[in-house]
């Protein structure tokens, strides 16, 4: 499994979904979309994503 960690290819924003899709083997673009979808309901959503984009560290570039 790979690490966590936000990449620099294939952001769209932060790249907190691109990282999360990553790590568990799934597609980012199907993480983004279950994030959109995941607005429309009530909750914290919003703010654990920048939750996400200030503790989940860059990828290093080598």
């Amino acid at each position: 499994m790979a690490s966590l960690s936000r990449p620099h290819n294939g952001r769209v924003i932060a790249g907190v979904c691109a990282a999360l899709g990553n790590r568990f083997g799934m597609s980012p673009f199907l993480v983004r979309v279950i994030f959109v979808a995941s607005l429309l309901l009530p909750g914290p959503q919003f703010l654990i994503y920048i939750a996400g984009w200030i503790l989940i560290p860059d990828e290093k570039r080598f």
